[in-house]
């Protein structure tokens, strides 16, 4: 039995792996997927100081409060950030690292230096009137929808558990300064289907921290593959148990 820990992204909460999390329980695993301060059932907690070393507390403190080790930390999004950083405190407690459709830092970066489009989600959010809500993005018309969701129940289910993002989380810095980081294996699966325009991808390195090749995997849906193609990602992340 291995424990997966599985983190949402921006915007959402740890509702948004309903689909998933079954699956992985049904194939004898333990599965935790919290949702994260400021979001989802903890909106009311949101405000000016919440932000990535809120979010890593929350990961870490999961982690060690339950004494869970041998743990595949799967990251989606902005988590790609939440996973680094939490693998950084307790690499002892971590057996995989997953970067799904992530960013993927290195040691200083903030969201903005990974993805630069962030930067101006952050400018439209200090120049706001609360001077720190970055609202969940629009639908778009097909085939992008919303996060890459289409079909309309999906749709109107997904948006019923969006809330405001913090601006914070995407200003400060990864803090990747543990050696002992870099022995973790990772692994990264791309959605790779109706990228909107703006939204790039770092090119994953051809070998890992720990020296082994890269295992890149992809998945021929768009960016919440977690609620498009909850089986096709959960044979995945079996490979990883």
């Amino acid at each position: 039995m291995s424990t997966y820990l599985l983190v949402h992204g921006a915007w959402h909460s740890g509702q948004c792996w309903e689909r998933v999390v079954p699956l992985l329980a049904a194939a004898g695993h333990r599965v935790l997927a919290p949702t994260l301060t400021g979001y989802g059932d903890t909106a009311h907690l949101a405000g000016p100081e919440v932000g990535l070393d809120t979010h890593v507390d929350d990961i870490v403190g999961l982690i060690t409060e339950g004494d869970l080790t041998d743990v595949v930390l799967v990251g989606h999004s902005y988590a790609g950030l939440v996973i680094a950083a939490a693998a950084n405190r307790v690499p002892e407690r971590i057996a995989q690292l997953v970067h799904l459709d992530a960013m993927d830092p290195a040691d200083g970066e903030s969201a903005a230096d990974v993805m630069p489009v962030v930067q101006g989600w952050i400018d439209q959010a200090v120049a706001s009137e609360s001077g720190w809500r970055i609202p969940p993005p629009d639908v778009m018309p097909p085939p992008h929808g919303l996060f890459g969701v289409t079909e309309p129940a999906d749709v109107e289910w997904l948006r019923s558990m969006l809330s405001d993002q913090p601006v914070r989380c995407l200003q400060q810095p990864v803090r990747l300064d543990n050696p002992a980081v870099n022995a973790i294996p990772r692994t990264h699966i791309h959605c790779v289907a109706n990228v909107p325009e703006g939204i790039t991808r770092r090119p994953v390195p051809a070998v890992q921290p720990n020296g082994s090749p890269s295992q890149v995997w992809e998945l021929a849906t768009g960016h919440d593959c977690m609620v498009t193609m909850p089986g096709e990602l959960t044979e995945l992340l079996l490979k990883l148990g």
